[in-house]
């Protein structure tokens, strides 16, 4: 074993999770927002947290181009650093939950296996997959970035690795929800996110009793 290794001891917090949960008013978990670029997921994701904690409620947006800014400067968009992009995020996500918050995460995450990675790294029902979906044409037609014009445009031989057009998308199978942003506006697309979240028990408000939370 290596000594640095060997050296690196968890501490557990002394803080329990109801005692959070008290504070954040929240059931925690990671809402994954999933689909191609131009899709709509930064917009649905910042307004949904707008909704949320204007409603005093514990919720923070992960982004992926925000993300690209810091934590994951170093990462370009081969398989390997798509794979350690999502990784790395998926790890913010647990920690967020661990500290009582509704993390709403928005990245294309173009891989199946590394979404259920992510899955698989929470408990049950912290982990909500939104397929945040609208047709390829529909999401080049916004290209909000313009990356699809440019993917388009790349010589043969020197594409872009762009998803959707010379990388692949894989959908999610069985999210838990299904937007549908060529026919749903913002405001719909949060208050169906809002209304499941209500439904799951995940926005406890003042209901929250520590006693009752701890789990």
């Amino acid at each position: 074993m290596e000594q640095g290794v060997a050296n690196i001891v968890w501490h557990p917090t002394k803080v329990e999770r109801g005692t959070r949960v008290a504070i954040t008013r929240v059931r925690p978990a990671v809402l994954w927002l999933t689909g191609l670029s131009g899709s709509g997921k930064s917009s649905v994701a910042m307004a949904l947290e707008e909704v949320l904690v204007g409603r005093g409620y514990g919720a923070y947006v992960l982004d992926g181009d925000n993300v690209r800014h810091g934590l994951n400067k170093n990462l370009g968009f081969s398989p390997g650093d798509r794979v350690e992009n999502i990784r790395r995020v998926g790890e913010v996500g647990k920690l967020f939950v661990e500290a009582g918050f509704l993390t709403i995460s928005s990245f294309i995450s173009p891989y199946r296996a590394d979404r259920e990675a992510v899955r698989a790294l929470l408990g049950e029902g912290e982990f909500l997959e939104v397929y945040v979906d609208a047709p390829l044409a529909v999401c080049e037609g916004r290209d909000p970035k313009g990356l699809y014009k440019k993917a388009r445009a790349a010589a043969a031989g020197q594409g872009l690795a762009f998803t959707g057009i010379d990388a692949p998308y894989e959908a999610p199978e069985r999210p838990e929800i299904h937007l549908h942003t060529e026919r749903q506006d913002v405001p719909a697309c949060v208050g169906e996110i809002v209304s499941f979240l209500e439904r799951g028990g995940y926005l406890v408000g003042d209901k929250c009793k520590v006693q009752n939370a701890k789990s």
